[in-house]
């Protein structure tokens, strides 16, 4: 299934492809300079975004976070400015709990609060390890500039081309953290978690830095 809409990012999902409006010119170089620094995908300011698959790679080519224009999403699960997840604020009382605790998530920069559920982030996929500012370093066009990675990282296909045009544009290999494009069947589930309310952090609590405060009056 192939879905565009006006945006700047190119999404893979296992099964289907979700193709989103943005082009990265294949003429213009990628520079490796700032490749690995952190960037918050432009979905997270949004309150109703719900947050990443482990099973999925988004290419967002006009990020004005990098200094390459590229930010990358690969298998990564929730959102970045939310490592616990969260029910939504308020909690849909018809919707099943995403997490056990009420914690919200904020909208960066903007304030506010996430409306609706967002997975916790893997432990195993931290940011830090899947999502940062990348560029591409091989692909099929013979006439494309590409990068090349610096020390830390490694040149890895993981924008397949399926003949979509959209696609074709942001297709072949991009800059990863050596050894951090693995198959996501390997990928331990276990979560950034939270201790119960009232209770001490266990020794799996509190693994992914300092949770929100509870919303007032919640």
């Amino acid at each position: 299934m192939v879905r565009t809409h006006k945006s700047s990012n190119f999404t893979i999902l296992p099964g289907r492809v979700l193709a989103l409006v943005g082009i990265l010119v294949g003429g213009v170089a990628c520079e490796s300079g700032g490749v690995g620094d952190p960037c918050t995908p432009e979905d997270e300011f949004f309150d109703t975004f719900s947050g990443f698959s482990v099973g999925e790679v988004n290419v967002e080519s006009r990020s004005f976070q990098c200094e390459t224009r590229v930010c990358l999403v690969n298998k990564f699960q929730g959102r970045v400015s939310c490592p616990y997840g969260t029910n939504g604020t308020p909690p849909d009382p018809n919707v099943p709990a995403t997490v056990p605790h009420n914690l919200p998530c904020e909208v960066p920069g903007l304030g506010g609060y996430v409306a609706v559920p967002v997975d916790a982030q893997l432990q195993a996929r931290s940011p830090d390890v899947s999502v940062y500012c990348s560029c591409r370093c091989d692909g099929d066009d013979p006439n494309a500039r590409y990068c090349e990675c610096p020390s830390g990282f490694e040149c890895a296909e993981i924008v397949v081309n399926r003949g979509i045009q959209t696609q074709s544009e942001l297709a072949g290999s991009y800059c990863v953290r050596s050894g951090s494009d693995v198959d996501t069947s390997t990928v331990s589930r276990t979560e950034c978690t939270v201790p119960a309310e009232g209770s001490q952090p266990g020794p799996d609590d509190l693994t992914c830095g300092t949770p929100p405060e509870p919303v007032s009056g919640s």
